[in-house]
């Protein structure tokens, strides 16, 4: 017999922040986190942190770590449309 309301073990990614330290203050999170999650920068924080929202371990599923590579490969194509577009004259 299946029980339909517990869930399974989900693997939770927790060391985020320091994957993206080399990045970690150039860029605005909260726009990130709002644009591409369509969630609040607190939510975002905490997911970075490996915490939940009331301090639990926490961190992104492998979905959302799915989704933050996207975002910031989607984010990294339009920084280099940009500066592909930036004039020498």
């Amino acid at each position: 017999m299946e029980n339909k309301g517990v869930k399974k073990d989900v693997v939770l990614i927790s060391d985020m922040k320091s994957k993206v330290s080399d990045i970690l203050t150039s860029i605005s999170w909260r726009d990130l986190a709002r644009t591409y999650f369509g969630k609040s920068s607190s939510w975002f924080y905490h997911k970075m942190d490996g915490i939940n929202g009331v301090g639990a371990p926490g961190g992104f599923t492998k979905e959302e770590a799915k989704q933050l590579k996207n975002a910031l490969l989607d984010l990294s194509g339009r920084i280099r449309r940009v500066a592909e577009g930036i004039s020498q004259e």
